[in-house]
């Protein structure tokens, strides 16, 4: 197995992100055919409160793997930039 570089996920995470987005695309796809159907405002409304707490939870997951790789990076090469790096990734996330 090669090494991987800062900030790179594992397959299982990978896929398991891959399989959260998909389902997060049909969720989108649902919510135009609720549009287009003429459905209630409450309804696609909370929808799309389901699809951003998705999304929310997949930015989370990849944070969570980027600041740990950059952290543990960071240990053993006592660098102080990827720290800040991660500080500023965080911070632009949290918007």
């Amino acid at each position: 197995m090669g090494m991987r570089r800062a900030g790179m996920l594992s397959a299982e995470i990978r896929d398991e992100l891959i399989k959260r987005l998909r389902r997060i695309e049909g969720q989108t796809q649902g919510i135009q055919r609720m549009l287009a159907a003429g459905r209630d405002c409450r309804e696609v409304l909370n929808q799309l409160a389901s699809v951003q707490a998705a999304t929310r939870r997949v930015s989370e997951e990849l944070v969570r793997c980027y600041a740990l790789s950059r952290l543990k990076e960071a240990q053993t090469a006592r660098s102080e930039g990827a720290v800040e790096e991660v500080i500023g990734l965080l911070l632009r996330i949290q918007g």
